[in-house]
C-alpha cells in the first residue's frame, strides 16, 4: 500500500508520530481523521511488524469484556490511572472501529476477540486503510536517533534522513518483547533522558523453561490441566487452562500469565511445576476411571488404552518417566501397584523450572514509563507539554488474552483525540 510521502525533513506537521505499531497507527488515524497534517516515522520497511504475527498470526484483538470496571481489574495498580482512557474508547469502540471497517470479530475461550479471517495482518491492512484515508504521510526506513527538547517542549526529532519538526510528538515505539520486530526499547532511553522515571522492563509474558528435556517430545501439544508452582517444595499457587508443551519447556495462556510470579519464585529458591491433567478428578476417581476403562480393554496393549485415555499425545509422558513399564502389555496383565503409579503420575507431572524465556520469546514485556507522570485524560507527558506516551511504553502490568492491545488501540486514540484538539497548522 502506498501512502503519501514527506517532501522534505524541513516540512512542519501537526502531528508527528513515532512507530508504526498498534497504537501509533492507530494514534495517526484517528489524528488525520480529525484534520491534522500527520506524519509517522517507521523504522522498519513496514507497517505493523509485530501486529502481523501476534497471536501465532491470528490477532488477539481485544478481550470482550464489555464491563469496563471488570476489565481494568486485570490491569493490577495501573487500574486506577485508565478509568478516564477507558471512559473515551472501550472494548465496544473497538468492535465498533475494526467492524465498522469490514473487519468483523468473533470471540473464542476467555473472551479472547480475534478476526473471523483468523488472519493479523488484516488487522494491519484495516489500520494501513486509515491511514491512507487520512492522507498521513508515512517515510519508512527511518529511525529516529533522538527527540531534541527545547524548554519544556519537543523542538524536532532526529533521523537518518534529518530532522523532522510538528506542534506535538506522539512516542509509540512499543516495548522490549519480540526484538526481531525493530522493539529496541530504544522509547525508554528517549523518555529517561527528558526527565521521565521509566521502571527497567522484564519479560513479563512469557515462556517457562524448563531443566528436564524429554518435554521436547511433547513439542507442540496442548492440554487443559491445572499448573501447581512450589517453591523448595512448598506449594506457593496454583492456575488451570491450557498448557502447551514446548521443545524448551512450557507456555500457553495459563504459562505465560503465571510467568510474572514464577520469575519471582526463582529468586528465593527451587521452582517446580506440578502438571494435574485430570484437575476435575481427586485421586481416587482418576484410579476408578482408569480401572473402569482398563476393564473394558484387557486384551489389547496399554499403549493403546493410554493413547485414548490421556489427552491430546501425552502418552508419551508415563512411556518416558515410568521406564519399567511395558507399553506392550497386555492391559489385563496389569499389576495395581503400576497402575497407582500411573495415576500418581498423570495427577502430577513434575517438572524443574529453570528460567523465564527472554525478551525474544516474550508475548509482552513489562516496565515502562510511570502512569504518575502521564495525563492519562489525553496521554500527554506531565513534564513535556507536546510530548504524548503511548500502547507498551506505558508501566501497565497485564495478562494475555487481548488486554495488551487493547491499551494499544485506547491509548493511541486518546492520544490522537488529544494532539487534534491542541494541535494547529
Amino acid at each position: 500500500m502506498n501512502f503519501p510521502a514527506a517532501d522534505s525533513p524541513t516540512d512542519h506537521y501537526d502531528v508527528l508520530v513515532v512507530g508504526g505499531g498498534p497504537a501509533g497507527m492507530m494514534a495517526a488515524a484517528t489524528a488525520a481523521d480529525a484534520g491534522k497534517k500527520v506524519l509517522l516515522l517507521e523504522k522498519n520497511r513496514s507497517l505493523g511488524k509485530k501486529l502481523n504475527i501476534s497471536g501465532g498470526g491470528r490477532c488477539n484483538i481485544t478481550n470482550a469484556e464489555y464491563n469496563t470496571h471488570a476489565l481494568l481489574g486485570h490491569y493490577g495498580k495501573a487500574a486506577k490511572f485508565l478509568h478516564s482512557p477507558f471512559s473515551q474508547f472501550a472494548v465496544g469502540d473497538t468492535f465498533e472501529f475494526f467492524e465498522g471497517r469490514e473487519l468483523p470479530l468473533h470471540v473464542e475461550a476467555r473472551n479472547r476477540a480475534f478476526p473471523v479471517s483468523q488472519n493479523a495482518s488484516d488487522v494491519t491492512a484495516v489500520l494501513s486503510q486509515a491511514l491512507k484515508r487520512g492522507q498521513v504521510e508515512v517515510v519508512f526506513d527511518c529511525g529516529v536517533t533522538s527527540l531534541n527538547r527545547k524548554g519544556d517542549r519537543i523542538a524536532s526529532v532526529s533521523t537518518k534522513r534529518g530532522e523532522f519538526r510538528a506542534d506535538s510528538y506522539i512516542l509509540a515505539t512499543g516495548g522490549l518483547s519480540r526484538p526481531e520486530t525493530g522493539s529496541t526499547g530504544a522509547g525508554f532511553g528517549w523518555l529517561k533522558s527528558l526527565g521521565h522515571t521509566v521502571r527497567q522492563p522484564s519479560p513479563g509474558i512469557v515462556p517457562l523453561a524448563t531443566k528436564e528435556k524429554w518435554v521436547a517430545k511433547l513439542g507442540g501439544k496442548t492440554v487443559e490441566g491445572r499448573v501447581t508452582f512450589l517453591l523448595d517444595g512448598k506449594r506457593q499457587f496454583k492456575t488451570q487452562g491450557r498448557i502447551l508443551f514446548t521443545h524448551f519447556g512450557l507456555s500457553g495462556p495459563t504459562i505465560l500469565n503465571s510467568a510474572a510470579q514464577v520469575g519471582e519464585l526463582l529468586e528465593a529458591g527451587t521452582v517446580t511445576a506440578e502438571i494435574d491433567l485430570f484437575p476435575h478428578l481427586d485421586e481416587g476417581a482418576c484410579d476408578r476411571e482408569l480401572t473402569a476403562l482398563l476393564e473394558l480393554h484387557k486384551n489389547k496393549a496399554l499403549k493403546t488404552v493410554l493413547k485414548e485415555w490421556l489427552p491430546n499425545g501425552v502418552w508419551h509422558v508415563p512411556n518416558t518417566l515410568l521406564p519399567d513399564l511395558d507399553m506392550e502389555l497386555k492391559v489385563h496383565s496389569l499389576r495395581k501397584d503400576d497402575r497407582k503409579k500411573l495415576v500418581k503420575l498423570v495427577k502430577g507431572i513434575r517438572l524443574t523450572i529453570t528460567n523465564l524465556m527472554g525478551f525474544d520469546r516474550a508475548v509482552v514485556a513489562d516496565g515502562g514509563v510511570d502512569l504518575r507522570e502521564i495525563d492519562t485524560k489525553t496521554m500527554r507527558s506531565n513534564l513535556i507539554e507536546n510530548l504524548y506516551v503511548v500502547g507498551d511504553l506505558l508501566d501497565i502490568n497485564r495478562p494475555s488474552g487481548g488486554y495488551s492491545l487493547q491499551i494499544c488501540w485506547t491509548t493511541g486514540y486518546v492520544a490522537g483525540q488529544a494532539v487534534a484538539a491542541t494541535s494547529g497548522r
